[in-house]
């Protein structure tokens, strides 16, 4: 098997690095993609649903990204320790009638020693917001190194 690097145990630097790299994977929207990033038989807990391995995975972001269009995610370590980052992320997107969300939450991340994760347990809450209240406006894809991140946003 392939390493990920960074690897545990991990450092702020390298936590840092971590999230960012799970970020940029998610903003491409790519299940296949960000699936690479996690053990063959990674355990999830995201809202109410458990999804396990690669292609349980793939199957559920193919469909969450289905609904939530125009998607685009920041996430900040929260902290870190041994083969253990917790982070915590907003997203904005809009469901097909136009009605744009912020999602927040927290995602606490379990690594192997190859730097593939192997659990991911999110909790996460979505807040109507209008048009107006927007604050991700980058090109779909990866957020631009100079853009704010969670903090510099208030968020």
């Amino acid at each position: 098997m392939t390493a990920r690097p960074p690897l545990p145990p991990f450092t702020a630097e390298t936590a840092a690095q971590k999230a960012r790299m799970a970020e940029d994977a998610w903003n491409s929207r790519d299940p296949v993609r960000v699936a690479g990033a996690y053990t063959p038989d990674s355990q999830w807990r995201n809202r109410a649903e458990f999804p396990q391995g690669r292609d349980e995975i793939v199957t559920f972001l193919s469909r969450k990204w289905a609904r939530e269009l125009d998607y685009r995610l920041i996430k900040e370590v929260w902290t870190f320790g041994g083969n253990r980052i917790a982070v915590r992320f907003a997203y904005e997107w809009h469901d097909d009638s136009g009605q744009w969300y912020r999602s927040y939450g927290n995602e606490n991340w379990e690594f192997d020693e190859a730097g593939l994760m192997r659990r991911r347990f999110a909790s996460i809450n979505d807040k109507p917001i209008n048009e107006s209240e927007r604050k991700y406006h980058w090109p779909l894809g990866p957020r631009p190194l100079d853009h704010p991140g969670l903090s510099e946003l208030g968020l």
